[in-house]
């Protein structure tokens, strides 16, 4: 009697079979964090260090209180402006957005929601407060208002902290990349030991390739790459290497792709989507549900796929069944 063949898994229960985080539980009401007394002690260590700092840069002390979910300690100044500046790995400033910031500041005539800033060097970063920053000095302030912390680790929390303006994947992995090099120069550990800060291992890969590639369609991408990807076990200066390395071997594969589009335009394919309908169609890995996935011979794999890719069996019917109607303008990010 024949061998019974094993029913395959659908993806519904591929899905399922994956462990899932745990759901966060409600908390109870009031029940975490300081009491507005609490936050108001003075019952506390204070930061006596960082207050004659920034006396002695010219700032002036507001006021000292206890963050009233950690109980950490929080200093409210008044800074000289120009001696605030943003961290310098995160992503760049939106013009529009500050010149919407400074409109509005300027019609309420007031500034009330303070940066947050950590001393360095005698001068000051902001992790979250770039662009209100930017639109006070487009006001030609003197004077900005911050909550400095006494903790310069939290300059690297900027993507849990820049809750200022939604970002995109060009600009959190343009921040991610950009943190990297400036850990590899300051810190040692691993990259590995990082991953807090990183967030996804994609987001340094795929940053590395923004850097050379402003126009990098890192979208039609990531799919793969984030499936690719894992925080690596080498020390910092090794790994920005490695992200470098990689982004190289993507870019090459960019290459690829973007030959078989301009094959498609020259038969008359128009879309916006062109390039995610070609990586689409050479991504072996649509078929490969579970397992490991390594990135350099996944790169391989689909770098020979682009190369050997027939134009002649791609009509109209295939990429509008992918993207909708097929549009007449040229393909966008």
């Amino acid at each position: 009697m024949a061998a019974k063949t094993p029913r395959k898994k659908t993806v519904r229960e591929t899905a399922s079979a994956t462990p899932r985080k745990p759901r966060r539980k409600k908390a109870e009401p009031s029940s975490r964090g300081l009491t507005p007394t609490e936050v108001a002690s003075e019952a506390h260590v204070a930061a006596p260090k960082l207050v004659q700092g920034l006396l002695a840069d010219g700032a002036q002390v507001l006021g000292q209180y206890r963050d009233p979910l950690g109980g950490h300690t929080v200093v409210f100044a008044a800074l000289p402006i120009d001696k605030v500046e943003p961290t310098p790995y995160q992503r760049d400033v939106s013009e529009p957005h500050v010149k919407r910031l400074a409109s509005a500041m300027e019609r309420l005539d007031r500034f009330l929601d303070p940066i947050i800033a950590i001393r360095k060097e005698g001068r000051y970063w902001t992790p979250n407060g770039n662009h209100r920053l930017q639109a006070s000095k487009l006001l030609g302030a003197r004077t900005i208002m911050a909550l400095v912390l006494p903790e310069e680790d939290v300059a690297y929390q900027i993507l849990a902290l820049n809750t200022e303006k939604a970002h995109n994947l060009k600009e959190r992995s343009l921040e991610v990349i950009r943190m990297l090099r400036g850990l590899a120069g300051a810190r040692t550990g691993r990259e590995a030991d990082f991953g807090h800060l990183f967030e996804e291992p994609a987001f340094l890969t795929l940053g590395a390739a923004y850097e050379q590639r402003p126009r990098f369609s890192g979208g039609a991408y990531q799919p793969f790459v984030k499936r690719a990807e894992s925080f690596l076990p080498l020390p910092l200066t090794e790994a920005l290497a490695e992200r470098q390395a990689r982004a190289d071997r993507l870019l090459e594969l960019d290459d690829a792709v973007g030959h078989v589009v301009e094959g498609l335009k020259a038969r008359g394919l128009q879309s916006p989507y062109l390039k995610n309908f070609v990586v689409a169609r050479i991504n072996f890995l649509r078929f490969k549900k579970e397992g490991p996935v390594e990135f350099d011979s996944t790169v391989t794999k689909l770098l020979a796929a682009a190369r050997r890719f027939n134009l002649d069996k791609v009509d109209r019917e295939d990429i509008g069944r992918m993207s909708g109607p097929l549009l007449g303008g040229e393909e966008t990010e």
